[in-house]
């Protein structure tokens, strides 16, 4: 069996291996195992695989489909199509916008440097817009987990060196566009801030590919309170200066939309996307204000009751 949300914020996948049906979380799941995928599991769908036969209900009497933006930016793999779209190409498309919105950049910048692994795509769109050299300036051990999804502070500054080395000699003496997928807690930012700048590095001007995190999720993911988002508690000169870098900017929202292929940018009546951790939007409403904190219910749970 297979269930999907109703608003199809998380991914979830049917495919079929030989004469049995698979789920995954993502297509690349099925493609390492060598099946066929089928079609994606529709928002608040549930799927009874019974023998050969393939039943669909569908319970949830409004449903629609917005689908996480974080899932493109940061959560999935890069070889998933999620919602008919490919991951790695919506990066590389948010990085080619993230450029059209910093064309000054041409004159800063001798190379551009990707965060590894989730800013690649980003940065090498950003680099083929501004006509500017890409170098992996900075080596990642696949061997260790994420960072921001991990328990602890000192946990997270220990993971940052673990994970990341770097390659000095395409560092020394530029000025670099430093890209990364997003800023959260700021952890991994700070670390390897401090680490290119005792490598000789001249000036770094960080993009970020996406906008600030300003919101928690309440969606399955570890950002428990908005006291933990940086972008919540600085505005991003504040945030320049925390971590250090020559100059910081972030994508726009409108930019995201337009890297997934609406031109108008968002649809701010009727959004299409799960956009809550910088709009504040949330597509399942939180009703829970228990002695006025932060709400942390979903109307799902009270419906269910």
């Amino acid at each position: 069996m297979g269930v999907r949300d109703p608003f199809g914020i998380r991914p979830l996948v049917l495919g079929k291996l030989g004469e049995s049906f698979v789920f995954s979380s993502e297509s690349c799941g099925l493609d390492i195992i060598g099946a066929e995928l089928i079609r994606d599991v529709e928002p608040g769908e549930i799927i009874l695989i019974k023998g050969n036969n393939i039943e669909s209900i569908k319970p949830f009497n409004n449903t629609k489909l917005r689908p996480c933006l974080f899932e493109y930016i940061y959560f999935s793999r890069p070889d998933s199509i999620f919602e008919g779209r490919s991951v790695y190409q919506v990066r590389k498309n948010i990085g080619y916008e993230l450029a059209k919105e910093n064309k000054d950049d041409i004159n800063l910048v001798d190379v551009v440097i990707p965060i590894p692994d989730s800013g690649n795509a980003s940065a090498l769109g950003f680099a083929e817009k501004l006509k500017k050299k890409f170098e992996f300036g900075i080596i990642r051990n696949h061997y260790t987990g994420r960072t921001f999804i991990q328990e602890t502070n000192s946990v997270r500054h220990l993971s940052v060196k673990l994970k990341h080395n770097l390659n000095l000699a395409s560092l020394k003496d530029k000025n670099i566009a430093l890209i990364d997928d997003s800023i959260v807690r700021g952890t991994t930012s700070i670390k390897i801030v401090e680490m290119l700048k005792n490598a000789g590095v001249k000036k770094i001007h960080m993009r970020i590919a996406s906008p600030p995190v300003k919101f928690p999720c309440f969606y399955g993911i570890d950002t428990p309170t908005k006291d933990e988002l940086l972008a919540s508690k600085y505005n991003i000169s504040e945030i320049k200066d925390l971590i250090g870098v020559d100059s910081l900017k972030f994508i726009t929202l409108d930019g995201i939309y337009r890297a997934m292929g609406f031109k108008s940018g968002r649809d701010n009546v009727d959004p299409k996307f799960t956009d809550h951790y910088f709009s504040g939007d949330y597509p399942v409403e939180l009703v829970d204000k228990r002695l006025g904190t932060e709400p942390d219910q979903l109307s799902l749970l009270i419906e269910a009751k």
